[in-house]
């Protein structure tokens, strides 16, 4: 008995398959309390120990936020979609497609293993490539300096990026 491919649905799943594959996902160990962790990017002034030098408002669910970076005097928007407080974090950025979920899954009561994926780059982008790894190299950088901050005080590594 002879079995007729249905070519339109083994390219619907190939394509899924590669849809599903245009995320970056970054994880790290961070030997703080998941409440901690959630805290440093929920809290305006926290933040800015880590990552951004601050946030106009604490991120809550359907908020939009400003994100400031003072020394390179530039501000970036975000979306606050959803929020489950000391779990999960997504976001998306303004005017681009590319959404962000942070989860936060506690390990034991003094040990957060952090995975920040980033989904939304487009296949057919002649620069996919080289934002993947812009991006890959941005979330590795901030999460060693979440790292930094929560598990020995350091609030000045963000400063040090040089492009």
């Amino acid at each position: 008995m002879s079995r007729k491919c249905d070519y339109d649905t083994v390219e619907a799943a190939i394509r899924k398959r590669v849809d599903e594959r245009m995320n970056n996902l970054t994880k790290f160990q961070i030997n703080r309390p998941a409440h901690e962790v959630f805290e440093a990017f929920v809290d305006p002034v926290k933040i800015g120990n880590f990552w951004f030098s601050s946030s106009s408002a604490r991120w809550e669910e359907g908020k939009n936020i400003t994100l400031f970076y003072d020394i390179y005097n530039a501000e970036v928007g975000i979306t606050v979609r959803e929020i489950e407080v000391h779990k999960r974090i997504f976001f998306q950025w303004t005017g681009e497609e590319n959404t962000v979920t942070i989860t936060l899954k506690a390990v034991d009561e003094a040990t957060t293993i952090i995975e920040v994926n980033e989904e939304g780059f487009q296949e057919n982008d002649p620069a996919l490539l080289q934002k993947m790894v812009d991006n890959k190299e941005g979330w590795v950088y901030v999460l060693s300096c979440l790292k930094g901050y929560l598990e020995h005080g350091i609030n000045t590594l963000r400063e040090g990026l040089v492009r």
